[in-house]
């Protein structure tokens, strides 16, 4: 079992500690529900029938642990929106290997405005772009961490990049026009 337990845990922490990070935005608090992810699995290991695959078992459990903490966060007056974001090196990776500084920052502002408007979508929406595009999950597999159809997530994701889309567009128009002025 401990063979087992360090295989997965070796295997899937960073990408489990990147998707709750996101989904709380704070590093300290991931590294706890991440912790926590670990427990649950360690505690039910036992009990899983392998009906979907580890990597989609792991991530339901995270996507639980994280509502669960944002629920309780809530009753705290605390929701998605609005949160500071936290930004190392390690989670704003870059393919070029020696980028220019201006161009990091430009990269950098580009980010955090994608995740601005992202903070804006429905928390579904969240959910779907989260396990989609940042976690690199098929349509079914994040169907299956969901627990939706293959249809929702598709649905959902469309509704999400039109949403971000026309967010962004308007950041965009307002901050042409600020200009211009």
């Amino acid at each position: 079992m401990r063979e087992e337990f360090d295989r997965l845990y070796d295997t899937y922490h960073h990408t489990l500690f990147q998707y709750l990070f996101y989904m709380v935005r704070n590093r300290e608090v991931a590294e706890e529900l991440v912790q926590e992810v670990y427990i649950k699995v360690l505690n039910s290991y036992k009990s899983f029938e392998g009906k979907s695959s580890e990597k989609t078992w792991l991530y339901s459990v995270a996507k639980h642990v994280g509502i669960d903490y944002i629920r309780s966060q809530g009753r705290k007056k605390r929701k998605w929106e609005g949160k500071q974001y936290e930004w190392s090196e390690r989670e704003f990776e870059l393919r070029d290997q020696a980028p220019l500084p201006d161009e990091l920052a430009v990269r950098k502002d580009e980010v955090q405005e994608v995740y601005k408007a992202l903070a804006e979508c429905t928390e579904d929406q969240q959910q779907v772009i989260l396990l989609r595009y940042i976690q690199s999950l098929s349509v079914s597999e994040a169907a299956e961490v969901l627990g939706w159809t293959e249809s929702k997530v598709k649905t959902t994701q469309h509704r999400a990049l039109k949403a971000l889309r026309k967010r962004l567009e308007e950041k965009s128009t307002s901050k042409l026009k600020e200009a211009s002025e």
